[in-house]
Formats: structure tokens, C-alpha cells, sequence
């Protein structure tokens, strides 16, 4: 897999994000504080200087891209994961898209704005959909995907597996999606977000060892 191009994206979007980190920053009195955390009816429970907390994100993206970088170089399964490509793609950009989504996310007072509790939970259900939709596309590695011992020693598993997880993920971004639409109670929405990403990551692990055991028992028979 080439990554230069999207390494090339991640630090041009890292400089942005810091620039309008220390734009923001600007924007409001020296020792002024913006939320970082959210309780479950949306409401800032957790607070940093504005200008660390604006530059966080660009901080992770920075970090996270570079992870994203070397993971082919050093995925012993596949060659430069090449097998696993559009998967590792689909995270490299839904994670970046989500962080600067963070970032306005924290700098939404300074711009006016009152975003609610139910866009990032809308944000994180459309990064669900589109690994959903790449989960089956992906072969036994390492880094990416349902990495169990049941998966990654056998392909037939991960194939099973990751078409499972596929159908899980869209379902599990589907709901997140209609509980940021839906209104409702905070702390309901913060249930049903969990149990769906739980319910999404879970069963399929759950899924990888049945079929291993079902195998194995198969097996043992003949």
C-alpha cells in the first residue's frame, strides 16, 4: 500500500488545524478555557487552556497519521498490506476527519456556534458505515480489522468473520446515526451508542472463535 500521498494529506491537515488552533486561541482572553469533555447531555464537564486545547487534536492527527504510516511497513502477514489497503484507507481518513471535526467541535464557543451533543455521535456513525462497508474487503493482518488468533491464522475465518463484522458495523453506524437524530434523553444515547460499537467489535470476535471451535470439532470427528 502507498501511503505517501495520504501522509502528504495528514501533515497538510495537522498545519492547518494548528494554524487555526492558534487563529482561535487568539480570538479569546489570555487564560480562557474551552471544554474538552462532554457528559451524556452534551454539557462541558472538563475544561483546558484554550490554546493546548485547540492544538490537541492537531497533536493527535499528527501522531495518528504517522502510525498509519509505518503500519504497512511492518505488517508481517501481507506485503505492505496490500490485502488489507481500502480497510487501512477508510481509517487513516475517518479518523482524521473525525479529529478536525473534535477540533471544531472545541472551538465551537469561539465561533458562535452550539454544535449539540449529537454531531459527533452522528460523525462517529458515519465512520461506522464506511469500515462497515470495507470490512470485508481485507485479508488476515496484524493491524487492521477483527484481529483475533482464530482470524489471523486462518483465512476462511477472517473472510467469515469480516463479512459479519461488515454487517454489524453498518447496523451499529446506522443506529449511532439515528440517535443523534432522534431526540432523546442524553444518557440513552450514550447507552445505545456504546452497546451498538460494543455489539459491533464483540460479536464478531465471538463469531471468529465459534467458527474455530466448530472446525476443530469437525475435525476431531473424522
Amino acid at each position: 500500500m502507498k501511503v505517501r500521498s495520504l501522509l502528504i494529506g495528514t501533515i497538510l491537515l495537522a498545519a492547518l488545524m494548528a494554524a487555526f488552533a492558534l487563529w482561535a486561541a487568539g480570538q479569546v482572553p489570555a487564560g480562557a478555557e474551552l471544554p474538552v469533555h462532554w457528559n451524556a447531555a452534551g454539557e462541558g464537564d472538563d475544561t483546558m487552556p484554550a490554546l493546548p486545547a485547540l492544538l490537541m487534536p492537531a497533536g493527535l492527527v499528527l501522531a495518528l497519521g504517522l502510525l498509519f504510516a509505518i503500519t504497512p511497513a511492518i505488517e508481517p502477514l501481507q506485503d505492505k498490506l496490500e490485502g488489507s489497503a481500502p480497510l487501512l484507507r477508510a481509517s487513516w481518513l475517518g479518523t482524521m476527519g473525525l479529529l478536525a471535526a473534535v477540533q471544531c467541535f472545541i472551538a465551537a464557543p469561539i465561533l458562535g456556534l452550539e454544535p449539540g451533543p449529537s454531531a459527533i455521535v452522528i460523525l462517529v456513525g458515519i465512520l461506522f458505515l464506511v469500515l462497515g462497508n470495507m470490512m470485508p474487503k481485507s485479508r488476515p493482518g496484524f493491524f487492521v480489522g477483527i484481529r483475533t488468533p482464530w482470524t489471523i491464522t486462518d483465512a476462511d475465518n477472517w473472510i467469515a468473520t469480516h463479512r459479519l463484522a461488515g454487517k454489524l458495523f453498518l447496523a451499529a453506524g446506522l443506529a449511532m446515526i439515528a440517535a443523534g437524530l432522534i431526540d432523546m434523553p442524553g444518557e440513552l444515547r450514550m447507552v445505545l451508542v456504546l452497546g451498538a460499537a460494543l455489539g459491533a467489535g464483540l460479536i464478531p470476535a465471538v463469531y471468529s472463535w465459534h467458527l474455530w471451535n466448530t472446525g476443530r470439532r469437525g475435525r476431531g470427528a473424522n
